[in-house]
């Protein structure tokens, strides 16, 4: 089940207009809290936002790459404490694709928003405007967002030629993956 669900799983970025049930986000949460970190940690934290005005707000965080997340019925903003471990950004990058693995198998469409290191302005860091509008505490960092909602757009999975077979080694990086069919 799981190679056919991440062989079919792509980004969508348009949803229907439909909210998320609660006991799916339920789901997706557990799936979050299932999540691996180092020696068990927990050094990630989430911000689930349903409102759709906090996501309006959240979608104007960078200049490019969020704005269709004001049509997604819901978000879920992850974070990290760099005070509980030094490698949050790995924690919460685990923690990231679990939400995207757990909402396509529930027939859910996801995309990442990229947060950490962009800018929301010239002026201002994304991660600082997103601490502003949600009241993250100051040593809160905010690695991502994952846009989630039924989708409203259908991809075809990419080819499995046309993954980058040329970026796998095998045994030493001289010699080319063996690839078969």
């Amino acid at each position: 089940m799981f190679l056919p669900l991440i062989q079919n799983r792509r980004s969508i970025r348009k949803y229907q207009d439909k909210a998320v049930e609660e006991t799916t986000i339920d789901l997706l949460v557990e799936a979050l809290l299932r999540a691996p970190t180092s020696m068990g940690n927990n050094s990630w934290e989430f911000v689930v936002v349903t409102d759709t005005e906090l996501l309006g707000q959240l979608s104007r965080a960078k200049p490019h790459g969020a704005t269709f997340l004001k049509e997604a019925p819901l978000g879920i903003v992850v974070c990290g404490d760099p005070q509980i471990s030094d490698i949050w950004i790995e924690n919460s990058s685990i923690a990231s694709i679990y939400i995207h693995l757990a909402a396509a198998s529930l027939n859910l469409g996801s995309c990442w928003i990229q947060i950490r290191e962009r800018q929301h302005d010239d002026t201002q860091s994304a991660e600082a405007y997103i601490a502003d509008v949600l009241g993250l505490p100051a040593h809160v960092r905010v690695l991502s967002i994952i846009a989630i909602g039924y989708p409203d757009e259908s991809k075809a999975p990419h080819p499995r030629d046309d993954l980058a077979w040329d970026r796998v080694f095998f045994n030493n990086h001289a010699t080319p993956y063996p690839r078969r069919p």
